[in-house]
């Protein structure tokens, strides 16, 4: 009779199968809050994840340090950030998602304006210095780590010497509103590729693209 049991359910699998906990990743778009930089160069990472907001119907909403918007998709969570903490003190608030949300490092992505790349020129980097961007500065003495994914949107460098500052807190002129619409496809694509492909196969495909 034992032996009959053990054939009639021993080898049945458990009806509530164990999961595995859902992938979650960071994406955190740089920038400034308030209306007079919206537009700027230098708030393309906030209009990144406008831009993929939109096509991903979700609302931002505030919280702290930050406002956030989250969407699931095979298997995976993504938390998008802008942090209200102006750009100088940007790393607070990336911390403070990384730690509140238990996201590894490996899975934070940051996105950032970079004038040393020509206007709308895509590259994602795992590490790297920050590259005189004082978002990026912060975030580094914050994490104590410069080992973290970046992507860097170009805005070139069509400025005279003094004039950075107004060159990247300045509007898009007319030739690249016109070119943003592709770009930032590309971008909400390249965003996509990093959490479902991983930062290798997206470095190959976007960077430089």
């Amino acid at each position: 009779m034992l032996h009959f049991i053990k054939q009639l359910f021993g080898s049945h699998k458990p009806l509530l199968q164990e999961t595995e906990p859902m992938k979650k990743f960071l994406i955190v778009g740089l920038g400034n809050i308030g209306a007079e930089y919206e537009d700027t160069r230098h708030n393309i990472g906030f209009k990144v994840l406008d831009f993929l907001a939109e096509q991903e119907s979700f609302m931002f909403e505030s919280a702290k340090l930050g406002a956030v918007g989250t969407f699931k998709h095979k298997g995976r969570s993504l938390i998008c950030l802008k942090p209200s903490t102006y750009m100088n003190l940007s790393g607070k608030a990336v911390k403070y998602w990384l730690d509140k949300e238990s996201v590894p490092m490996e899975n934070l992505l940051v996105i950032t304006d970079d004038i040393n790349l020509p206007f709308g020129t895509l590259r994602l980097k795992g590490k790297g210095s920050d590259g005189g961007h004082n978002g990026l500065k912060d975030i580094q003495n914050v994490l104590q780590t410069t080992t973290y994914h970046r992507f860097r949107f170009g805005v070139g460098s069509d400025f005279g010497k003094g004039q950075q500052v107004d060159y990247v807190l300045g509007k898009w002129d007319d030739d690249q509103q016109k070119s943003m619409p592709e770009r930032l496809q590309k971008s909400a694509d390249l965003v996509r590729s990093f959490v479902f492909a991983g930062a290798k196969n997206t470095m190959n495909q976007f960077n430089g693209k």
